[in-house]
């Protein structure tokens, strides 16, 4: 049985391990709310996860101790629970999907564990966890389904109450639902009037799925940059809580996470996971009811791969109107060329690439130019769209 009793319990075993994390102000976020950031991304091991993994490790019995741990993980769950079994002195396995981030595989090394890639996705790893377990006799470490590992989690809606009691909102990235479950089950236990809300990513809606038909339900794949919740099936504890204290679950785009990850880098200095950012973007987005609420988005985990981490804040750029692509049908003689980087350099704009060719549909006299620039917003790409188009310029989308 999940009992506030247990979370305060968990709160006061993971003050020999864990930190209270900052709750800090994001102005910038949305400035309809009040936002407030609750900064996991910067916890031990980078994330939420060790909360729930080492509350639960440390309620095992001296029988389970002995035959060692496993688990499975798309990457911070195998960190929380390599460092817990570290400091218990015993024996961890975790199962990771073989698409996990370089970063998270060997930060799990690094902590004492032995590592097992599993071919497929978090699901896949699963399975063959319990596999593990059935043959090896070690004992499980569920990284949501699970009212220890959930107590464990349950422990950030302690900090946050305590941190902001008078906030309205809290916005929680959802998976497989652990993290939402002991959040929302804390904060409606303490104060009923608080909404919560869950964020999933567009291409893994598995919770969204569950919740809004009534029943489980799992998805034949999952699509999103956000890897830490690429959950095909929500737990049975989880959804049953979910059902119960969370008021609703929304969905992000790629799009959106990526715009998310790039403004807490620029505004708020902070580097976060695409798991971790579906909170801020619900926000930043409107994809919940936030206008004059004091709202904390929890930002999850920062653990993301530094090789994506480009490509992710190209897409960022691009979602917000801060770099964009321009195809424009010219007539081909002397000048245009000046004509349109005249225009662009007026107004503010910075060109960073330009391809001239004369295939296509063009006019047998025409040619395109494709010019890749950097503007502020989506505002002045459009102040400089149009100026282009008065100037006798054909944009071609």
């Amino acid at each position: 049985m999940l009992t506030l009793d247990k979370v305060y319990k968990a709160s006061h075993v993971l003050k020999e391990v864990i930190r209270e994390t900052d709750l800090i102000k994001a102005p910038k976020i949305n400035p309809e709310a009040e936002v407030y950031l609750k900064t996991e991304n910067l916890q031990v091991t980078g994330s939420f996860k060790v909360r729930g993994a080492y509350f639960k490790i440390s309620q095992l019995s001296e029988e389970e101790r002995e035959k060692g741990v496993i688990a499975c993980s798309a990457g911070n769950h195998a960190q929380g629970v390599a460092l817990a079994a570290a400091r218990a002195g015993i024996k961890s396995l975790i199962c990771l999907p073989d698409g996990a981030p370089i970063s998270k595989v060997e930060a799990t090394k690094s902590y004492g564990a032995e590592v097992c890639m599993v071919e497929g996705v978090y699901d896949d790893a699963y399975a063959k966890a319990l596999q593990l377990r059935d043959e090896k006799g070690y004992t499980f470490i569920h990284p949501f389904d699970d009212e220890d590992v959930i107590a464990g989690q349950g422990t950030i809606g302690l900090e946050v109450l305590e941190q902001l009691p008078e906030l309205d909102a809290v916005v929680v990235p959802v998976g497989g639902g652990g993290l939402i479950s002991g959040v929302a089950y804390t904060i409606k236990q303490l104060n009923p009037k608080i909404k919560v809300y869950g964020v999933q990513a567009a291409g893994a809606p598995s919770m969204v799925n569950s919740v809004r038909d009534g029943k489980i339900e799992r998805l034949d794949n999952v699509s999103t940059i956000a890897d830490g919740i690429k959950v095909k099936e929500p737990g049975q504890i989880t959804f049953d809580i979910c059902s119960n204290y969370v008021d609703e679950v929304v969905t992000v785009s790629d799009d959106e996470i990526a715009a998310a990850i790039l403004a807490l880098i620029e505004q708020q200095k902070l580097i976060s996971e695409g798991a971790g950012a579906v909170s801020v973007a619900a926000v930043m987005f409107n994809k919940i009811p936030v206008k004059g609420k004091k709202v904390v988005c929890l930002v999850s985990g920062g653990n993301i791969d530094v090789t994506i981490l480009s490509r992710v804040i190209h897409r960022g750029l691009v979602k917000s109107g801060r770099t964009a692509l321009l195809n424009i049908e010219l007539v081909d003689k002397p000048g245009q060329l000046v004509g349109v980087s005249k225009i662009i350099a007026d107004l503010g704009g910075n060109v960073i690439g330009v391809h001239h060719e004369h295939v296509g549909n063009a006019d047998i006299n025409g040619c395109f130019l494709r010019i890749e620039m950097e503007t502020r917003n989506f505002e002045h790409l459009n102040q400089i769209r149009n100026a282009l188009t008065n100037a006798g310029f054909k944009i071609v989308d």
